[in-house]
């Protein structure tokens, strides 16, 4: 095997791929990736077994064949090579050195055997669509926060993709949640989503799925199948084997009866949100909502001092209300609102909150409240 490349377009390709490879791992071939050149085009590989990503980049072929070698240490040599360089890369007879070159650099790499390096099954797919690009980001951007780390409930480790109906309409939806609070995402249910099969995409398929979609085109070709999603555009394809297991059902958690509305401009309550959960109780991080009138007041303390500060709100009662939150899931959410004002739909002090952007009906969250 015997070819060149533009340092660039390797650099973008290894920055793709080698995030998905482990820095720990017990399995020596998952520490590498996976380099085959044939044609005009070079196309780098990186698995973890349950999550894969291909990137294929021009490059000038002088022999065809593939082999595996590190992916960090060739992400960092390439990294470090001067711009605007020519990479030139070559494998010995006996298949086991990489030479790399690049102006006056050059570099050998151990390899191992392209056997060795698992491919995942293609999946049956059972749904395509295409979806664009910035309606993906949203998905994501408006869901992940929400994903759960906990390892013994890891079917909430992930976001649940799956179709819906709303008020008589088919939407897709997105839900999050870590038992604390939940983020819900929906769109009008796109064109090939009519037997959209329920998916938990898994946590770090979902942040490198964002990643990569800062640099992606218009549109993303998504193929589902039950144990498999696959996302394609331009020339990156990411595979990710599913959550295998059942989504909790989210509706129940969803309050239906609350009956206490508090509207506030979100980003003067984020700012002053932030300012007072400065002197919240390190294990809490407990801020408390106090609202009486047009006007609401945010207190939070600790055993070294307090802090209060007053937000103008509009209430739909008239009794005073109170109602504590964790600041860090409250700014979680208020930082995701966009419009003039949000909306508090409240029941009781014990009881979970709605959270909704005026401006955007397509978002829902739920809070769980603190005692205070």
């Amino acid at each position: 095997m015997k070819f060149s490349v533009e340092r660039s377009d390797l650099l973008k390709a290894l920055s793709h791929t080698q995030s998905v490879v482990e820095k720990r791992t017990t399995i020596p071939i998952l520490s590498n990736i996976l380099l085959g050149a044939e044609g005009n085009q070079l196309a780098l590989c990186a698995t973890d077994m349950d999550l894969e990503i291909i990137d294929v980049i021009p490059a000038n072929i002088g022999e065809t064949g593939s082999t595996t070698v590190p992916a960090h240490t060739l992400y960092d040599i390439v990294r470090k090579l001067p711009d605007d360089v020519t990479v030139n890369l070559a494998l010995n007879e006996g298949g086991n050195t990489l030479t790399l070159s690049a102006g006056r650099s050059t570099y050998k790499l151990g390899c191992l055997p392209r056997e060795d390096f698992p491919e995942m099954a293609a999946p049956k797919i059972a749904n395509t669509l295409n979806l664009p690009a910035t309606t993906l980001r949203n998905l994501i951007d408006r869901t992940r926060f929400a994903m759960s780390t906990e390892e013994t409930r890891y079917y909430l480790n992930g976001i649940y993709i799956h179709a819906a109906e709303e008020a008589g309409e088919k939407v897709l939806r997105a839900v999050a949640t870590d038992g604390h609070r939940l983020a819900r995402f929906q769109i009008d249910l796109p064109a090939g989503a009519s037997n959209f099969p329920g998916v938990i995409l898994p946590r770090k398929a979902v942040l490198e799925l964002r990643r990569l979609l800062d640099e992606a085109g218009e549109d993303i070709r998504v193929e589902i199948s039950e144990k498999m999603v696959r996302f394609a555009f331009d020339r990156v394809t990411l595979t990710t084997k599913v959550i295998d297991g059942t989504f909790p059902d989210y509706e129940r958690v969803i309050p239906q009866n609350n009956d206490k509305t508090l509207e506030v401009d979100p980003k003067s309550f984020t700012r002053a949100v932030d300012r007072v959960a400065t002197v919240a109780a390190e294990k809490t991080r407990a801020v408390k909502m106090s609202v009486k009138g047009g006007m609401m007041t945010l207190s939070a303390n600790n055993d070294n001092g307090s802090a209060v500060e007053e937000v103008e709100a509009q209430c739909s009662v008239d009794n005073p209300l109170e109602i504590g939150f964790n600041a860090r899931y409250l700014l979680d959410v208020t930082q995701l609102l966009q419009g003039e004002n949000c909306r508090f739909i409240i029941g009781d002090a014990a009881s979970p909150a709605i959270v909704q952007d005026n401006a955007d009906p397509t978002s829902l969250y739920v809070l769980m409240p603190m005692r205070i």
